[in-house]
């Protein structure tokens, strides 16, 4: 994080941790309910291993009250950062008899006989009981009595009406960002072009050049049908399409329709088909036979079908590399995101967002929110109900519930392929009436996952790239989710990310042989990208063409539909 970034630390720890609603099942209250029955249940049948988890709580405690404990909280755990925290004896014995009992918690399931699923989805409604129990959330808290004091009590005042404001406006959450500090297409989604291209599906951007000359293959960005597609071109210093221009690499971005309830037989092939018009209309553009393609999240999954479909089909393909980012294909991995995604949860799943035609993003975006309750629920109920202050002003969080929806039917596929693990098994996947195989994509590849990612887990990316046939190249950033994408060289300083031209089938192996650099990968890539993107021409001179002339300015009109 830059110095100066609006919001500092408060964005720092959500940054991490986003990309907005995804096509996952999450979790419903039930399944929590069953967690924590099995918890009960757990500690009636050992009783043994309550009284030793109670001894060692009432040892701990003791010691606390001593002076003598060496329980400390996590050393990136900021809610604890004021001096109170470790200077006052009344702060002090809060925090250590906080910190008391939660170690006893989770030493009570590690110690369970639970089987390894279990376990994990005991362990995170634990953290959800004792996340939400902090003494940091109450107006206790230091920090909150010590603007209380300063400002007369008005601090209350400000915090009370914050609340309101969310439990009218924002389904009871604490708003993490100040809306009215953004406007897509004047603060955000500046980079100058054209929609070029329109269907029902999709607009179709195209991008003024930012060189004299260009490299002749474009490159067009797919982006997630569960975000709008800034994600791509936040802000000029943070967007990866102006990075790419500067490149001399001509861009296309697509630009996805938000749908309503009337689209709800939207579905996997809708998307595909939509792809193929906008890559066809690149070529159109472009004059050329192939254009380089880049998705990332359920964008990189589509690519993955339409890869998988170019395959199966034969004969002359208009695909010359992919770049998928932060894809997962499957559930076999450590994310939390599948710690609930039961056969019976799944169904529910389906069943309620075919009853409402599509699944909201604002409910998707509460579940996701619970995925990290420190980072994205408690730290922005501290900081808008017990200081009283606004949210931050910070443009990926503005971008992240800036939130978009999804058709029954894609939802539907989408789960479908999770639960069945449909990319992974030959044949098993059915695009545009023809089964798949990723083994036969020959084309180049390239990956990118973040080492800290929680849910799309750098180990499921590699496990994605090794399905794919062909030349393949691997990116592990050392960063989460979102700042994994959103990476600029001039705010990565000190960032790294990872390489290794070897692949083994184990990915432990893989990162054990990889080699650090410092930085962004966007350098890396941008050269990549050049390698494949053919000879350098000159610049056109206007955007579209007579078959496909200019309609409005960028961002278009789809992305500001609500």
């Amino acid at each position: 994080m830059r110095d100066g970034d609006p919001g500092g630390e408060l964005n720092e720890g959500a940054s991490k941790s986003i990309l907005g609603p995804n096509p996952f099942v999450g979790f419903r209250a039930q399944d929590v309910a069953s967690a924590a029955g099995e918890l009960l249940r757990e500690a009636a049948a050992h009783p043994a291993l309550v009284l030793e988890q109670q001894a060692t709580l009432a040892r701990d405690v003791v010691r606390v009250f001593a002076n003598q404990s060496e329980l400390r909280p996590a050393r990136d755990d900021k809610r604890f950062e004021d001096p109170a925290w470790t200077q006052n004896p009344f702060y002090k014995a809060a925090l250590g008899s906080y910190l008391a009992w939660t170690n006893a918690l989770e030493e009570f399931v590690d110690k369970s006989s639970f089987d390894t699923v279990t376990k994990q989805r005991a362990r995170f409604v634990t953290q959800l009981l004792t996340d939400a129990l902090s003494p940091s959330n109450s107006l206790a808290n230091p920090v909150a009595l010590r603007r209380a004091l300063d400002t007369g009590g008005i601090s209350l005042v400000d915090g009370l009406r914050n609340m309101l404001s969310d439990i009218k406006d924002n389904g009871a959450m604490p708003a993490m960002v100040d809306k009215s500090a953004f406007e897509v297409g004047k603060n955000l989604a500046v980079t100058p072009g054209s929609v070029v291209f329109a269907n029902d599906v999709l607009e179709l951007i195209q991008y003024a050049p930012q060189t004299e000359q260009t490299f002749a293959l474009p490159l067009l960005f797919v982006p997630p049908q569960i975000n709008k597609y800034y994600v791509f071109d936040i802000s000029p210093e943070k967007s990866m399409i102006d990075f790419m221009l500067k490149g001399g690499v001509s861009c296309f971005a697509i630009s996805w329709r938000n749908p309503t309830a009337a689209q709800r037989d939207w579905n996997l092939d809708t998307y595909v088909d939509a792809i193929v018009a906008a890559i066809e209309a690149a070529r159109n553009i472009a004059g050329t036979e192939k254009v380089n393609v880049v998705g990332a999240c359920a964008g990189a999954m589509t690519l993955a079908a339409l890869l998988g479909y170019y395959a199966a089909k034969g004969g002359q393909r208009p695909l010359n590399s992919a770049t998928l980012l932060v894809a997962v294909i499957d559930s076999e991995g450590e994310s939390t995101l599948f710690l609930f995604a039961t056969k019976d949860s799944i169904e529910t799943a389906k069943a309620a967002s075919r009853r409402k035609g599509v699944l909201e993003g604002e409910e998707m975006g509460r579940i996701f929110a619970w995925l990290r309750p420190n980072d994205l629920v408690w730290n922005y109920w501290v900081n808008n109900y017990l200081l009283g202050k606004t949210p931050p002003a910070f443009d990926i969080l503005f971008w992240n519930a800036d939130t978009t929806r999804l058709p029954a039917e894609f939802h539907a596929d989408l789960l479908d392929a999770f639960a069945e693990a449909k990319f992974k098994k030959p044949g098993a996947m059915i695009v545009k009436g023809l089964p798949i195989d990723l083994r036969t994509v020959d084309l180049d590849s390239y990956f990118v996952a973040g080492i800290t990612d929680h849910i799309t887990p750098w180990k499921g990316v590699y496990g994605t790239m090794t399905t794919f046939g062909g030349d393949k190249t691997m990116v592990l950033s050392a960063a989460g989710h979102i700042q994994s994408l959103i990476n600029p060289p001039q705010a990565a300083s000190k960032r790294q990310y990872y390489l290794n031209p070897e692949h083994p089938s184990d990915a432990d192996g893989w990162l054990e042989g990889a080699s650090a650099t410092k930085g962004s990968w966007w350098g890396h890539w941008l050269a990549w990208i050049q390698e494949r993107s053919g000879d350098r021409v000159a610049a056109p001179g206007e955007l579209g063409n007579a078959a496909h002339p200019p309609q409005r300015p960028a961002p278009g009109s789809y992305v500001l539909e609500k």
